[in-house]
């Protein structure tokens, strides 16, 4: 594991419960600061819910949650997205009601400093170099975004944000290998630019070459890390453990 002083997010001992369900046991993890974390797993082993619990939207949780060397394990949601972070989830939340560029200002900027870093959030302009297809359907609703659109949006409105560290979640699920790998140029263009990524996939073959670390997760528990170089050694456990 890595020392507590060289991580962004530092858990320990994470226990989280939906209702009665006890659905973490006692997870440890660390994201250091400029890397892609990959949590792999099968559905149901706990890796959304590592995510919903970083940003306090779960039910009850115990254990540590430390980011940029603040406690926040009891900190409502809104406090936790303060601290620039930006979650990403599964289904995405775009208002179908607005259009693309009306969904990408919704999201209010972090205060001007975050960790006593100053916040430098990415203009619209920036973000439509990086996503063509959302200048493109910028006055386009909602509703007629496809699929891969919905999803670019989705991590447009979290950079609009300023946040650095990233929770991603799922987001290559069920799109178009095109979109897949235009999602992946992104990913490996915010790491360059210094941004902090913790990411939750399925899709192995998209997950595999952006990561810098991986955790294994299995029955609300980490069973396994190991880094990028690591990666051929542990292809068999995997196979196991993920059937990829």
């Amino acid at each position: 594991m890595a020392p507590a002083m060289e991580s962004v997010v530092s858990i320990r001992g994470l226990n989280a419960w939906y209702g009665e369900s006890h659905i973490l046991h006692g997870v440890d993890l660390d994201v250091r600061k400029g890397e892609v974390v990959t949590l792999l797993g099968r559905n149901g082993a706990g890796r959304t819910t590592t995510l919903r619990a970083m940003m306090g939207l779960t039910g009850a949780r115990t254990g540590s949650i430390n980011v940029n060397g603040m406690e926040t394990i009891q900190f409502a949601p809104h406090r936790v997205a303060r601290l620039g972070i930006g979650y990403c989830p599964e289904e995405r939340g775009i208002f179908a009601s607005l259009t693309a560029e009306e969904n990408l200002m919704l999201p209010p900027r972090l205060s001007s400093s975050v960790g006593g870093e100053p916040v430098q959030a990415m203009s619209v302009a920036e973000i439509y170099a990086m996503f063509p297809n959302l200048q493109e359907r910028a006055h386009s609703p909602g509703t007629r975004l496809s699929g891969g659109e919905q999803q670019m949006l989705a991590v447009a409105r979290i950079l609009r944000t300023g946040a650095r560290l990233l929770l991603l979640d799922e987001i290559s699920e069920g799109l178009a290998p095109v979109i897949v790998q235009k999602l992946a140029e992104v990913i490996l263009t915010l790491k360059r630019s210094g941004y902090t990524i913790l990411l939750v996939e399925q899709n192995f073959r998209f997950a595999a070459p952006l990561a810098d670390r991986f955790y294994v997760m299995e029955h609300g528990k980490v069973v396994l890390e190991f880094a990028q170089a690591q990666l051929p050694a542990h292809m068999n456990t995997l196979n196991e453990l993920l059937g990829v």
